[in-house]
């Protein structure tokens, strides 16, 4: 037998709060199939393909069919989908002005083949028409390639928040990490700093953002406190008490917390945590507005993130908020014009 503090590091416990897969050794397993259903609707439903020969536009999600799971194992996430899928398409020839429906065919979306090889089939009702069949082969088959890309990268990233679980880090290690700007709005970084103990005891991280948006400051702060508007950017169901103490619930509750500190227009305080962390582990979230000519920066400061879901988090507010906010804005300035 092994002497105390002597065995085999996949089976040590006694410093993990929730003693739960330790070190992420251990296979488990999250089926995506419902969550997968939704997310391919969104991100193929009102694709719209214009040409030289007319316009085009993908209706309803007709037939899907298949399964999606996601499951950790040593620390690594592996991914299983296979998707059978039937999409309706209209469309209106230039020229003509002559209406034509058709479907689109989707038979073997899995990981055994790339995106790019995955085989797309466009049919037509019966009838002249057939600028519009080739439009939908040639450009249509792009869009629909585009969309599946974003299913994928949505269901390695949005999809798998949290999956894997904070391992023990020896005392005293440091994290040094450095990005440079993208030359995007968006820049992050790790601040480089000892590891932090919140909460339970893991080692954990400070993320730093900022992102500019089209909109002024009142606007923006409006979109994280107004339940209406929260629930349309995050395109879920959720609880926002925006108030001292008030709760706050989003992504199906893949996301929860609390607002520690409200200042209109100018601050946001939260606690901030996702479902699948340890027990009672919060982060600290923290928001500042700054109205700028005829737009408005928000600056994200996010303290004490486990260290192993440090580029999880950071795409979930890259991906989840911020981008999801931007298309928002855009869609309320359409509507105005």
């Amino acid at each position: 037998m092994a002497k105390w503090g002597q065995g085999d590091p996949r089976w040590i416990v006694e410093e993990r709060a929730d003693a739960t897969n330790v070190n992420n050794w251990h296979w488990t397993e999250r089926d995506a199939t419902s969550w997968s259903k939704r997310k391919l609707k969104e991100v193929l439903e009102g694709l719209v393909v214009e040409g030289e020969a007319g316009r085009c536009e993908i209706g309803d999600l007709k037939h899907v069919e298949g399964e999606a799971s996601c499951n950790s194992r040593k620390g690594k996430l592996i991914f299983f989908y296979e998707w059978n899928l039937r999409l309706s398409w209209k469309g209106t020839v230039k020229e003509s002005g002559e209406k034509h429906k058709g479907s689109v065919e989707i038979p073997n979306l899995s990981e055994e083949n790339e995106v790019d090889d995955t085989e797309i089939n466009v049919s037509k009702k019966k009838g002249e028409g057939d600028v519009l069949k080739d439009l939908m082969r040639t450009e249509g088959t792009t869009k629909v390639r585009e969309a599946l890309r974003d299913y994928l990268k949505a269901l390695k990233t949005e999809f798998t928040l949290g999956m894997i679980l904070p391992t023990k880090a020896p005392a005293g290690q440091e994290l040094a990490t450095e990005r440079k700007p993208s030359g995007s709005t968006v820049q992050d970084s790790v601040t480089p700093q000892s590891l932090d103990m919140v909460g339970v005891k893991i080692p954990t991280v400070r993320i730093q953002m900022r992102e500019v948006f089209n909109s002024p400051a009142e606007e923006l702060y409006s979109i994280f406190t107004k339940k209406e508007l929260v629930q349309k950017f995050s395109k879920c169901p959720a609880v926002i008490e925006a108030e001292k103490g008030g709760k706050l619930q989003m992504f199906e509750g893949c996301v929860s917390g609390e607002y520690t500190e409200l200042v209109p227009s100018q601050r946001i305080v939260l606690k901030w945590r996702c479902r699948s962390w340890p027990d009672e582990h919060y982060a600290t979230v923290a928001l500042n507005f700054q109205d700028l000519a005829a737009q408005s920066e928000v600056e994200l400061e996010c303290k004490g993130v486990p260290v192993s879901h440090e580029e999880s988090t950071r795409q979930c507010w890259k991906k989840q908020y911020f981008e999801e906010i931007h298309i928002l804005l855009q869609q309320s300035k359409d509507d105005m014009e």
